[in-house]
């Protein structure tokens, strides 16, 4: 509990909050690229604390808010092959496909199951040899090693009815394109904590080195992320460029070097296609040749479904901060948690969920 109760301190989040209050000298955007963190923000109320001429942008690390549209619908259309299961994180379930969800796919009698790993997945395809189990292998870098010793231990148990649907994404190049981005004004960054404790400080150093740019890798708790925008505002004041890291009791400079080995023997850098964000390139991750019996699209001989926007929904624009959740006119009527519309409003980590459980509506 120590640490739970040292960065819960009100007294010592307040007086960081007095701080940045006496220091802030304009309007200050910035992006928290990790859906933990924007409702860490929404929760303990930092938005309404802060000074009004901070600006947070909640960007794209939402995993499930990202994936796109075409990906659902693939995933979808598997689950009405013969002998085949489709098995996936729960949020993932409840996603809006173009037509229907995986949960109403279950709902009508499609074999479609939620794990809590994909190691579960693998025990699944043991279980079921008759059917090929399929499964969708969302994420970033944090979930990347877990998926990796999937395809590592189906190999190892001579399991060959075990596949990933292949969606992994990685961060610092897209948050390279978002910085590029004409349209968007970030100030500086806070960096997602979660995948910071897998790929260290190190891949953050070009936004100094090359941008000129500010960011700083928070923990989750309301005295870690006060103390990030306290730390990006002493470096924006003082017209300074760095990469600070505030969460040293998780992530160290070179990051988790066996999850980090593992990614490197399974996965080579690949394009990935973004909701609202299109292809960025060297952003996704893909299994290597020795290991693409393990890949759905090629061992099925399979094509990704064609993308297809979801009209009215302004996802995209949400998760470049371009527009916010009371921007769009379904939030909050024809798209809440219980009926959403669009990726936004499914996951916990979503920007339009946060908006509306904890946000003005």
């Amino acid at each position: 509990m120590k640490y739970i109760t040292e960065y819960r301190d009100p007294k010592l989040t307040k007086k960081l909050i007095q701080k940045i209050a006496d220091s802030i000298t304009g309007q200050i955007s910035i992006m928290e690229v990790c859906g933990t963190h924007t409702m860490s923000i929404f929760k303990s109320g930092l938005r309404q604390l802060l000074p009004p001429e901070i600006r947070f942008i909640s960007g794209p690390g939402c995993p499930v808010c990202v994936t796109p549209q075409s990906y659902i619908d693939t995933a979808i259309a598997l689950t009405n092959r013969q002998n085949t299961m489709v098995a996936a994180f729960g949020d993932m379930l409840r996603v809006p496909g173009t037509e229907g969800s995986l949960m109403m796919q279950k709902a009508t009698g499609h074999d479609v199951r939620m794990v809590y790993s994909p190691l579960d997945a693998v025990l699944l395809a043991e279980e079921y040899s008759h059917k090929e189990v399929v499964f969708l292998a969302v994420g970033f870098e944090t979930t990347a090693p877990a998926i990796a010793l999937s395809v590592m231990q189906a190999k190892a148990k001579n399991i060959n009815n075990y596949s990933i649907l292949q969606s992994v994404k990685t961060m610092p190049n897209t948050m390279e394109a978002l910085v590029k981005d004409e349209d968007i004004h970030i100030d500086g960054f806070i960096c997602p904590g979660h995948v910071s404790a897998v790929i260290g400080v190190k891949p953050y150093r070009f936004l100094a080195e090359r941008y000129g740019l500010p960011a700083v890798i928070a923990g989750f708790e309301p005295t870690d992320i006060a103390m990030g925008v306290y730390q990006l505002l002493e470096m924006i004041n003082h017209q300074e460029s760095g990469i600070v890291n505030e969460y040293t009791r998780l992530v160290t400079e070179e990051g988790n070097t066996k999850a980090l080995e593992i990614i490197e023997e399974f996965f080579e850098q690949t394009d990935s296609l973004w909701r609202g964000l299109g292809c960025i390139k060297g952003t996704g991750l893909r299994l290597k040749e020795d290991f693409e019996s393990y890949d759905t699209e090629k061992k099925l001989n399979i094509q990704m479904m064609p993308e297809q926007a979801v009209r009215g929904c302004v996802c995209g624009a949400i998760l470049k901060g371009q527009k916010t959740p009371l921007d769009c006119k379904l939030f909050g009527r024809g798209c809440t948690p219980e009926t959403p519309i669009g990726a936004c409003m499914v996951s916990e980590e979503g920007t339009c969920a946060a908006y509306y459980r904890y946000g003005a509506r």
